[in-house]
């Protein structure tokens, strides 16, 4: 959908939400919730629990201010995955203060689910140009050559952006043990 039409559709689904009209949030949340769920679960690093947990707070966040969503600015998808963002990084902040043991779970999957702790948690350190390349190519599969067309970069450019954010990503994932 070109750029204008979306700013468009998107305006009228914001004023018929602050309407009252059930129907927009239901539009906007049929057509946002699968990228919405996608990008959550990836920076959760496949944790199932921590990415419906964070899902619901993007969710009720995004209800609650509304009011600041702004079409010219970016697209709802857009807007929902910079509050998951913000919402990750609070909830990654709030467990560090109250680290607990996880004595009561078999070994194997207390390493699954610190593996994918250490992982959202590398992620969520992240310049967003690095995690937004990162989530382009391997969330939403893109190829170099249409990451480049869509940020308006060489396919060459892309590819030294890719190396350098895979890097930073292994560095923190590191740094987090």
């Amino acid at each position: 959908m070109p750029t204008g039409d979306r700013v468009e559709r998107e305006r009228e689904l914001r004023r018929a939400v602050l309407a009252g009209e059930e129907f927009a949030w239901r539009t906007l949340y049929d057509e946002s919730f699968a990228g919405l769920y996608a990008y959550v679960s990836w920076r959760c690093g496949g944790l199932r629990d921590r990415a419906d947990e964070a899902t619901q707070e993007t969710w009720l966040t995004a209800i609650r201010r509304i009011r600041s969503f702004d079409p010219t600015a970016g697209s709802f998808l857009a807007w929902l995955r910079g509050i998951a963002t913000n919402v990750l990084r609070n909830q990654f902040r709030r467990e560090k203060r109250r680290m607990k043991p996880l004595d009561a779970e078999p070994l194997a999957i207390a390493e699954i689910q610190e593996r994918g702790e250490r992982v959202a948690e590398a992620l969520a350190t992240l310049p967003s140009h690095y995690e937004a390349v990162l989530r382009m190519k391997y969330v939403e599969g893109q190829s170099v050559v249409s990451i480049a067309a869509e940020r308006g970069e060489t396919s060459k450019a892309v590819e030294s952006l890719l190396s350098r954010a895979r890097q930073a990503f292994r560095q923190a994932y590191r740094e987090s043990e």
